[in-house]
């Protein structure tokens, strides 16, 4: 596989077998990344780890500094990235605990810095979003998957909303009937960031808890950081068998 980088939270850098061999703090045209860029190798493999809400989780998802994030990592020779996500299960087959691979997503979010060619431009720029994840990433997610026989969903939806709150009983049947599956809050507009700069990006997402309205009890932080926790072994051994492939 190509250099590898993988966004997430902190806890995934205690992937048993990694070696840290040095932190970057890149300087970019678009500001501080979200934290130190942690490379180290695995089996002899090098992979790049970015905590996307910063080192102690402390960057709301509306506040994260996305351009910085992706640039940082074009600069440092990234060519794939891995986004680990935390999300609210809208589709009722995709419970607590459960790790799905989406294959679209709609955006919601506004007011953030959505795109690279806004400023200094020689001419405007589009770039081509009909399918918004790599599909040859996403394929070899589920494949490494199958190979050490972990369950993920093979398809979803992705919801990007605005956060931090978290949504409304109504916003969420909202996105169901527009065939959102599962909701996060920092989908957008880093997948979109990633295409513009040619980075081959795809998204593991980790379903925290159900979205509002699909259970009867309240949403807890709590309820979220455990199920996290609980889930973070499965997606050790993912990343451990993707890093390699």
């Amino acid at each position: 596989m190509n250099e590898l980088a993988i966004i997430g939270g902190t806890g995934l850098t205690d992937l048993k077998g990694l070696e840290i061999t040095q932190q970057h703090q890149v300087n970019t045209p678009y500001g501080e990344t979200s934290s130190p860029i942690i490379q180290g190798t695995y089996s002899g493999k090098s992979v790049f780890f970015l905590a996307r809400h910063g080192m102690q989780h402390t960057i709301p998802p509306h506040k994260i500094n996305y351009r910085a994030n992706i640039a940082a990592l074009k600069e440092l020779g990234v060519k794939t990235v891995i986004a680990i996500a935390a999300v609210g299960g809208i589709h009722p087959e995709m419970q607590s605990k459960d790790l799905v691979i989406p294959h679209q997503l709609i955006d919601y979010t506004w007011s953030r810095e959505q795109t690279f060619f806004s400023e200094n431009l020689n001419k405007v720029t589009h770039i081509d979003f009909t399918h918004p994840y790599c599909e040859k990433l996403r394929n070899q997610l589920l494949t490494s998957a199958k190979k050490i026989g972990l369950k993920v969903h093979s398809k979803g939806v992705y919801g990007a909303t605005q956060g931090p709150r978290l949504e409304t009983i109504a916003e969420i049947n909202r996105l169901e009937k527009e065939g959102c599956d599962i909701v996060g809050m920092t989908g957008m507009p880093e997948a979109a960031l990633a295409r513009e700069l040619e980075l081959c990006y795809a998204t593991c997402a980790i379903v925290a808890n159900p979205a509002a309205g699909r259970s009867s009890k309240e949403i807890t932080m709590a309820e979220i950081e455990a199920n996290l926790k609980e889930s973070l072994e499965n997606v050790h051994k993912l990343l451990a068998e993707i890093i390699l492939f």
